[in-house]
């Protein structure tokens, strides 16, 4: 039987995704790399929420909750669609300039090539503002591995992009 007094209004949806939209859908991207699957899975981490009954402490106890919710729907899309659903990062669309000297799309290529656990600490560190703890507590690392992926993954990203980018 359902609890009609936890179901959200269409008003808390619409509030819902017009904060968290943006996030859900450049978190998928990062992961497949392709826009159309993108918003394909945008959906369907919205239609969770939907279907949801969570009560969310705050606004950013609904970002963690769509972060972690949004990293595990497409590591389960890449698990069945890996080998099939794979582009080029040469066919990624060039998006517009980001943050001073080094494109945008020259970053993200070379984020999306690194490896998983880099990428994907470096994108809620640079790009959502987490804290490391905040990350460690999403992802169940601990805090020494986040700081550690991090410092790997700058340097990594560094090399790529034959410059000084991202050094703190």
């Amino acid at each position: 039987m359902e609890n009609n007094s936890l179901l959200r209004t269409d008003k808390e949806l619409a509030e819902l995704y017009q904060r968290h939209a943006d996030l859900v859908y450049r978190l998928c991207y990062i992961y497949l790399k392709n826009p159309v699957d993108a918003e394909d899975a945008v959906q369907s981490v919205f239609l969770k929420l939907i279907k949801t009954q969570i009560v969310f402490n705050d606004h950013e106890h609904e970002k963690a909750w769509l972060t972690v919710v949004t990293r595990n729907y497409c590591k389960d899309i890449l698990k069945n669609w890996w080998k099939t659903r794979r582009i080029a990062l040469d066919a990624l669309p060039e998006v517009p300039a980001w943050n001073g000297d080094v494109p945008s799309g020259q970053v993200l290529a070379r984020l999306l090539s690194l490896p998983e656990k880099y990428k994907t600490v470096l994108y809620l560190y640079y790009f959502e503002e987490y804290s490391v703890k905040e990350i460690s507590e999403m992802l169940g690392r601990k805090e020494s591995t986040v700081q550690t992926q991090l410092s790997r993954g700058r340097q990594r990203l560094k090399i790529n992009l034959g410059g000084n980018f991202l050094e703190e």
